[in-house]
This record gives structure tokens, sequence and C-alpha cells, in this order.
């Protein structure tokens, strides 16, 4: 009699062609990115650490009240010159660096977050709850996003608070197209039903069955977004209804300092360059990340 050889059988999940997760060392993971990629995640490491340390390791210079030379060129006192009242402009983009890094990142994860959940619950779910939020959500996507912005904040005024609400309202109906649009296609794989035959809930579906394998499109999506965040604060301080005085962002930065364009000045062109080098950085990043030329060249 020959005796029996045990097989290993794969789990319910892996049998139905969910997709394996194989895990990285984090310096094989960043040695993907290439010389491009790596330039641009310093760039942006640089911009997260200035919105969250910056002002704290600036300390007392914050409160300096100016007393230079007006529009004063670059030089070895002023590495990045000086704005319309004297002050220094490193000073003063590093400071504003917590204002556009950090009121586009909070309304980003808010929009997000609020847009993948919903997605998740409508693809789960289906039925007429899925038509109705698809169709809610398609009527805010009609309205033109800086016209909707410029409605709200000039209704509730310019506070931190009606920015970020007022962001995360404007790209919630985005992230939950793109959401939705994976999520309906993973539910309707064979190891979702098998969750469902086995008796699991809702909520079990959304987080352990669909969630995982479209968390790195989504997060792709949110590095866009942020961009998208990013220009429409931008463009709301440069109109004066964004971040308003004494603390400035960015675009408020270039706003105050409109008068040094004429000669070029440094005090206009360092917040405009920061804008500028903070988005294409994210938008590298997301290109170059690990794993994303290869599956692109799998799916043609």
């Amino acid at each position: 009699m020959e005796s029996l050889t045990p097989i290993s059988t794969p789990t319910a999940g892996a049998a139905a062609g969910a997709p394996l997760v194989r895990r990285r060392s984090p310096l094989r993971w960043l040695s993907g990115f290439g010389i491009t990629g790596l330039i641009a995640l310093v760039v942006l490491i640089f911009w997260l650490l200035a919105a969250a340390f910056g002002p704290a390791l600036l300390g007392s210079t914050l409160d300096a009240s100016g007393g230079s030379e007006v529009f004063a060129p670059i030089g070895a006192a002023h590495w990045l010159g000086t704005d319309y009242l004297g002050r220094d402009m490193l000073v003063r983009v590093i400071d504003g660096a917590r204002y556009t890094v950090g009121v586009a990142l909070l309304a980003t994860l808010l929009a997000s977050g609020t847009g993948t959940t919903l997605a998740l619950f409508a693809a789960a779910v289906g039925g007429k709850l899925d038509a109705v939020l698809s169709r809610v959500l398609d009527t805010l996507t009609a309205i033109p996003s800086k016209m909707f912005a410029l409605i709200l904040v000039a209704g509730f005024g310019s506070s931190v608070t009606v920015l970020v609400l007022t962001a995360a309202v404007i790209y919630v109906p985005g992230a939950f197209r793109i959401a939705r649009s994976l999520a309906v296609n993973i539910n309707a794989l064979d190891y979702v039903t098998v969750a469902r035959t086995r008796g699991e809930g809702t909520p079990y579906i959304m987080l352990r069955e669909i969630l995982p394998n479209i968390i790195g499109p989504m997060l792709s999506d949110l590095g866009l977004r942020f961009v998208y965040v990013v220009l429409l604060l931008a463009g709301l301080s440069f109109l004066g209804l964004g971040i308003q005085p004494p603390a400035a962002d960015w675009g408020s930065l270039v706003r105050e300092n409109i008068g040094a364009l004429p000669d070029a000045g440094a005090a206009v062109i360092a917040p405009a360059l920061a804008i500028a080098s903070l988005t294409i950085a994210v938008n590298l990043v997301i290109d170059n990340l690990p794993g994303r030329a290869a599956r692109e060249r799998g799916g043609r």
C-alpha cells in the first residue's frame, strides 16, 4: 500500500484567484524608483519635514517684523531675498509650507478616505444604494470646482477648517468614481463570492476582500488628488480667499509680493518655485513607483 503524501492546500482566497502579496525590503523597494524618482522623493520628503518641523525650528525668527531692504536680492544674508516688508523669504517659504502642505494633505486624506469608503460600500451593497450615491456625486462633479470653492469660501469665510472641508467636498466625487470603478470589478471575482457564500458581512467584504486589492491604485490617485488640492488652495490664496494674514501659504506669498514681478524678484519667484517643485515631485514619485512600469507593460 502506497503511503499518502500530504498536499498543502492554498487558502480560499488564493485558490479563487486572490493576488499574493510579496514583501520587499525597504532598500530594495527604494532602488526601484530610479534616479529621477529618488530625487523627487527627496524633494517631497523635504517639504513634508519643512511643514512638520520647520516652524518649530525657526522659532522666534517667525516673529521678526522685517527691517531689512524691501525686495532685497538673493545674498548671503537672505538666501531667497526679502519680501515687501523686508522679511526673509526663506523663513516665509518654510513657514508657508505648513499651510500649503498641511492643509492640502489633510483635505486630500479626507476627500480620498470619504470617497473610497463610499465607493466600497456602494460596490459591496450594489442595487439602488449604488445608483443613488453615484448620481448624487456625479451631480457634484458637474459643478466647476473653482466656482464651487469661491461660493463656499465667500459664504462661510476663509478659515483653515472651511478650506479643508471645501477642498474635500470638491474632490470626494473624483475619488469615489475611481475607487468604485475598481471595487465593482473586484466585487465580481470568485473569492468575493466565496466570502459571501460562507456568510461574511458587508464590512468584511469591504475591508478584507475589496480594499486590499485596490489600495495601490488608490494611493496613486491620492498623490494626484493632492496636487489638485495644492493648486486649488494656492489659486484661492492668490485671489485673497485662502489663508489670511498674518499667516500665509505659498499662494498668499505670491500675491503679497507681486510687486517684485517686473524686476523678477526672488520674493515672487521663490514661492512659485516651491509650488512647482512640490507638485512636480509628487507626480514624478507616482510615475516612478516601483513595479508600476512592469504592471503597465503587463497590461498592454
